[in-house]
């Protein structure tokens, strides 16, 4: 039958790309497939893909739908080409190039399972097994979630903190002043200190509660900016009125 999987050599094109089948007078028909298998044992393992595309783009662009096809008809070639080198006899003349070829013809055959999406030559035992372990690995994964979600149950709680009704931006402050590296008695460190204020404002609206009422975390951050050093227009400052307390360090006893 006519070729219509690869992209042929045309008749004496001396310019024909490298993955072309055939040869110099083309490709004649009914031998597709051991010109195909050839260019597979002289070209390098990491060649593999490129060959097999450039022919699968060449059946597409004639069959859109064909790409299962065009898997099926190379698998069986090579499927073929193994079987018929294994049953021959392992004592004629030509048996070291024929176990060679076998060895190339498995490394691509290799590839091809690789992309085989359709379980081509596969057994339902296989496909089963394959199954059974997707379930086994999907099961240790859920069961990991599992004890994580349990782990960090032990730290929530239904109770809040509550903040006296009209003082959560006195207790913002508080927050803020905290963070301060003029703190500490060497004023060389921070007595608290987290990477971005973002943490701030989340642990603040999940765990506290002003006058019994929830929170707003988009009120909250505007209060606590990315750079405290340089807050940019959208930063809210905490009105005099609200700032009750100032955080100093103690006098060192003696």
């Amino acid at each position: 039958m006519p070729n219509k999987y690869f992209k042929p050599h045309e008749s004496f094109d001396l310019n024909s790309h490298k993955y072309d089948v055939g040869i110099l007078t083309g490709l004649k028909d009914g031998y597709e497939d051991n010109l195909f298998i050839k260019k597979v044992l002289e070209l390098p393992e990491l060649e593999y893909e490129s060959y097999y595309l450039y022919h699968l783009d060449y059946f597409l662009s004639k069959e859109p739908q064909g790409e299962q096809e065009f898997f099926s008809f190379v698998w069986q070639i090579v499927l073929r080409r193994i079987n018929y080198l294994e049953i021959k006899d392992p004592f004629n003349s030509s048996h070291a190039l024929d176990v060679e070829i076998i060895e190339k013809l498995l490394h691509f055959q290799k590839y091809l399972r690789s992309i085989d999406q359709w379980d081509t030559q596969r057994t339902l035992p296989e496909i089963i097994a394959d199954q059974q372990e997707t379930i086994r690995k999907q099961q240790e994964e859920i069961a990991a979630l599992k004890d994580e979600v349990k782990a960090a149950k032990k730290l929530e709680t239904q109770e809040f903190i509550n903040i006296a009704d009209g003082y959560l931006l006195t207790f913002l402050d508080i927050c803020l002043q905290i963070q301060d590296d003029t703190l500490l008695p060497d004023g060389k460190k921070e007595l608290v200190l987290s990477q971005t204020q973002i943490v701030w404002c989340k642990m603040i609206a999940k765990y506290f509660r002003e006058g019994g009422n929830e929170i707003s975390l988009e009120t909250i951050r505007r209060y606590f900016p990315a750079d405290r050093k340089n807050p940019g227009s959208k930063y809210a400052k905490i009105p005099p009125q609200l700032k009750l307390f100032q955080l100093k360090p103690a006098k060192k006893r003696s």
